[in-house]
């Protein structure tokens, strides 16, 4: 006991003397993509921050070429090595592989079917449908053309999953309220296009939807909601929240986003509705934090939703005053019973086409 004790205290003199490097690998979209490279780089400022002779370093990815190399790169000069995106997860795999003595965390990476998981190695998705159905309940609650919209980046995973949730939301309303909202559904092919993404958005705007969630370049679908928006209100696109608030509740209607992955509802007052909440920035903090303080690294495969506090919605700052107090309570309530287990969000095609929400009562 006394040996241990005295290793203990060997093993925190060292770290008090020579800190830990933590160094993350953005993917190609790089560092001020306010979504989810930013996202973990707020975890890795956090641990910086809170715990002591913490060191933080970022390595920029411009393309998938850049992986290995940076990952690699990372791995040589640092205790604790940061991978961001499902596009890197073969790479990371390989790269925890060859440095064994290296701690590795993954954010929105996971392993293949049956794939074992390297005991340096820590992974973290989400559940993306989960985030995507509260906010295709309130796309379905808050549109006033019976349409809205889902732009995607590439058809990933994670992407997949908060399109299948969104779609879900829309399911659920529609069954609940005797409705019929639709969803146009678009694929960029590309995280990093953002003229392809406006010309989306405005084609969806101009099919008719009025909300569009986006699963990518959330500043070019601004643009168009902006562009089209401030055309129906006769504004100018930079027009003040007030002005925007005004012009809403004259016309008893607007064009909105909803970002994704972060609040980003900040980027265009009035224009964003609401954002998910993909909590990238507590996985990092919890993953830096198990690697170097609390010594028991938590390796393997950790899903975060709703249940966890890893999944949400952003508090709408500016728009909240648009959504009825019905659809608050009912956007409460469903959240309850996701964190509760009593209701499964759909995650595939083949869970949406066989769900069924028309057994759902609001207890109000």
């Amino acid at each position: 006991m006394k040996k241990f004790f005295v290793l203990s205290l060997i093993i925190l003199g060292l770290i008090s003397t020579f800190g830990f490097k933590v160094t993350m690998v953005t993917d190609a979209g790089g560092l001020g993509d306010k979504s989810f490279n930013d996202g973990t780089w707020e975890g890795v400022q956090r641990a910086i921050k809170e715990l002591e002779n913490v060191e933080g370093n970022v390595i920029i990815s411009k393309e998938q070429t850049d992986y290995l190399q940076n990952l690699s790169t990372a791995a040589k000069e640092s205790e604790v090595v940061i991978g961001v995106g499902f596009l890197m997860s073969d790479v990371l795999f390989k790269v925890a592989a060859q440095f064994p003595d290296t701690y590795f965390i993954g954010i929105d990476i996971e392993p293949s079917p049956n794939q074992p998981v390297p005991s340096n190695l820590a992974l973290y998705t989400f559940r993306e449908e989960e985030g995507g159905f509260l906010l295709g309940y309130l796309a379905a609650s808050m549109t006033k053309t019976d349409k809205v919209g889902f732009i995607g980046g590439l058809e990933i995973p994670p992407v997949k999953r908060y399109e299948i949730g969104y779609r879900s939301g829309v399911k659920a309303y529609n069954q609940i309220k005797g409705k019929n909202v639709d969803v146009i559904t678009g694929y960029v092919g590309s995280f990093t296009d953002s003229s392809k993404t406006k010309q989306i958005a405005l084609s969806q705007y101009n099919f008719g939807a009025d909300i569009i969630f986006t699963g990518v370049s959330t500043g070019a679908v601004i643009d168009a909601a902006k562009e089209t928006g401030s055309t129906f209100y006769r504004l100018e696109p930079n027009a003040s929240l007030k002005d925007v608030i005004d012009s809403y509740y004259e016309q008893g209607r607007g064009y909105f986003v909803i970002g994704y992955d972060m609040d980003q509802d900040y980027m265009a007052p009035g224009y964003v509705l609401t954002s998910s909440r993909k909590k990238v920035d507590v996985a990092t903090f919890e993953g830096i934090r198990s690697a170097i303080y609390d010594r028991t690294f938590n390796s393997g495969h950790q899903v975060l939703g709703i249940a966890e506090d890893g999944m949400g919605i952003s508090l709408m700052k500016y728009t909240k005053g648009f959504v009825p107090n019905e659809v608050i309570a009912e956007l409460s309530y469903l959240q309850k019973v996701v964190k509760d287990g009593d209701l499964m969000v759909p995650s595939s095609e083949t869970q949406f086409n066989s769900v069924d929400f028309s057994y759902i009562e609001f207890p109000f």
